[in-house]
């Protein structure tokens, strides 16, 4: 009973983390439009590029350009957002006065770090299906969705591990006061290096050598097998194994990097400074 209890008020923190920010999205209905006319624009610039890409490219295992692209710019967004929400709520919280205040609750640190993204996260998927619908129909491309179970394990994995990045980021600006290089280095890192525009293994090979460390390459990989080609679960093995194993080390050490920045940053009256 008392489990179920404690469930409920998380629950219901979480929802009030969602409803503030929902509301938030909503009072801005033109940055909504923007976004919007930005997705559509990105899918017409690499439709086009896609045009110019040779069909039988070997890396590309027996799909077309556009489509292995296009689940490419699609999910990245869940790694911009991990990257990006974490750092930007800290920043908002900071300057509203109310990052201190929610730290000294009751409520578990781990608890508000994760609940202030969670709108974010909901938002990038709603960017993420806006993809894949255009995708779809206008441009024909094949989704399968008998392989809903093997993808949805996936991108649990891939926005865990996710999360613990852009978490070890905004610990890196909570204690530093610093964190834009951060975020541009790593997004350059797994564009270059993860797959997400051009297959890895036409990287040199002591440069294709760092994609394998990389746990967008292993999400990707396994997103567009079950998306593109309708793989199951068993065929997705190894890539759940590794993307399990990436959430297991990062999440847990960007915790403990967050709560070694908080405490720092207490210890130094620094923690509503920017």
């Amino acid at each position: 009973m008392v489990r179920v209890q404690v469930l409920i008020n998380s629950m219901i923190k979480i929802w009030a983390f969602i409803k503030r920010d929902f509301l938030t999205e909503v009072s801005y209905r033109a940055a909504f439009l923007v976004q919007m006319a930005g997705i559509i624009f990105s899918i017409l610039v690499w439709y086009f590029i896609s045009k110019i890409v040779p069909p039988d490219i070997a890396e590309l295992k027996g799909l077309d350009y556009f489509s292995w692209v296009l689940i490419g710019i699609a999910f990245t967004s869940y790694l911009n957002t991990a990257l990006n929400s974490f750092a930007r709520k800290i920043r908002s919280e900071q300057l509203t006065g109310t990052l201190e205040a929610m730290l000294v609750t009751p409520t578990r640190t781990p608890m508000v770090i994760f609940s202030s993204a969670t709108w974010e996260f909901i938002f990038s998927s709603f960017r993420v299906v806006v993809y894949l619908a255009l995708g779809t129909f206008l441009f024909n491309v094949q989704v399968h969705m008998e392989s809903l179970l093997a993808f949805c394990i996936v991108l649990l994995l891939t926005i865990l591990s996710f999360s613990g990045i852009g978490i070890l980021s905004a610990s890196f600006i909570l204690y530093f006061k610093k964190g834009d290089p951060i975020n541009f280095f790593i997004t350059s890192v797994m564009t270059l290096f993860g797959g997400v525009l051009f297959p890895y293994e036409k990287l040199p090979p002591y440069l294709m050598k760092i994609s394998y460390f990389l746990p967008i390459t292993y999400s990707l990989n396994a997103i567009r097998d079950a998306l593109l080609k309708g793989a199951p679960l068993g065929k997705l093995q190894n890539e759940v194994l590794i993307l399990a194993i990436f959430a297991i080390v990062i999440v847990p050490l960007s915790l403990l990097a967050a709560r070694f920045a908080i405490r720092k940053a207490k210890e130094e009256g620094s923690l509503i400074q920017y």
